[in-house]
């Protein structure tokens, strides 16, 4: 089987341009037209982590074509402030992807899906909800950061953080430093320094941090002037309703302080009105094991690759 092609694209959106990977399948034929899966990464994260370098070219080599982008104010792609996160901006740049997609050739364009991980799961499935173009909805170890941020991320008290994030956007507007926040320890020997016990801590960090996942555009940080933009956000806002896309969610059931196992597990109960809706566990694993360890994520491939076979085809 020759290999796979990957290249480097731009997808042009209204204020700036989203940078993205875009993965061939093997024995591409221009001539040909494919299904596409849209690969979103996690919160602090960036194309080259997981949804782009570990399921992106996996769903390729099955005959997808395979499109991870940076979001907005990440990246290689554009925006200012560094290292904003958006919710709104987040589920907005899906559409800027599908709009150009549907100007390929050799994508079909009614059969285009979504494939979120962790915080981009959330996003992923807000997306699917608001944009009809997207025919089907993976989700692995989908977070809602609306929540996150409204629980853990403000230790439980959302009015004390909006209150520190207004004064911190007023010192800016009076021409003071923008504050970017790094969301963990510099290193798991940092991490252990600080005490710090929760798996989904403790496996971040030594994700993020490490040779196994650390990528330059991705290393967890975050402007803490945008905060308030996700502290009134649902990402399953209206799921019961609005989502009636197949859907497949694939969780670990080894939870942490990050919630996907929660998230996930009551996504899928939500989704009622879904036409396919599939929950997939993968026992004995946690969320960051399924950003990259060989049995987790085939448990979920396994699953990912007869869902969008079943509801986006193959090429034609």
């Amino acid at each position: 089987m020759s290999e796979i092609e990957t290249r480097q694209v731009i997808v042009k959106a209204p204020y700036w341009d989203i940078a993205a990977n875009l993965l061939l399948p093997a024995d591409f034929d221009a001539s040909k037209t494919y299904p596409a899966v849209i690969s979103a990464h996690p919160i602090g994260s960036c194309k080259e982590q997981t949804a782009g370098n570990v399921y992106g070219p996996v769903l390729a080599r099955e005959g997808f074509v395979v499109i991870a982008f940076d979001a907005s104010f990440q990246g290689d792609s554009g925006g200012e402030p560094r290292w904003t996160e958006d919710p709104t901006q987040r589920v907005a740049d899906f559409s800027h992807v599908v709009d150009y997609l549907v100007t390929l050739d050799y994508v079909d364009a009614d059969r285009i899906g979504v494939l979120g991980i962790c915080g981009g799961g959330g996003y992923a499935t807000n997306a699917t909800m608001l944009e009809r173009r997207i025919k089907a909805l993976g989700a692995v170890v989908p977070v809602n950061y609306g929540r996150l941020m409204q629980e853990g991320f403000s230790e439980f008290d959302p009015v004390k953080l909006l209150e520190q994030v207004g004064e911190q956007r007023t010192k800016e507007a009076r021409g003071g430093d923008v504050q970017v926040n790094e969301l963990l320890p510099a290193s798991p020997e940092a991490a252990r320094e600080a005490g710090a016990t929760d798996r989904d801590v403790v496996e971040a960090t030594d994700y993020y941090k490490t040779g196994r996942g650390g990528k330059p555009n991705g290393v967890a940080r975050m402007n803490f002037g945008s905060l308030n933009q996700a502290l009134n956000w649902d990402a399953f806002l209206r799921a019961e309703t609005m989502l009636t896309q197949p859907a497949l969610i694939v969780v670990g059931d080894q939870p942490g302080a990050f919630g996907s196992y929660r998230d996930g597990t009551e996504l899928y109960g939500r989704i009622a009105a879904s036409r396919d809706r599939q929950l997939v566990v993968a026992e004995g694993y946690s969320h960051y094991d399924l950003y990259d360890q060989p049995e987790p994520v085939k448990i979920a491939l396994d699953a990912l690759i007869p869902f969008y076979r079943k509801h986006l085809g193959q090429a034609a």
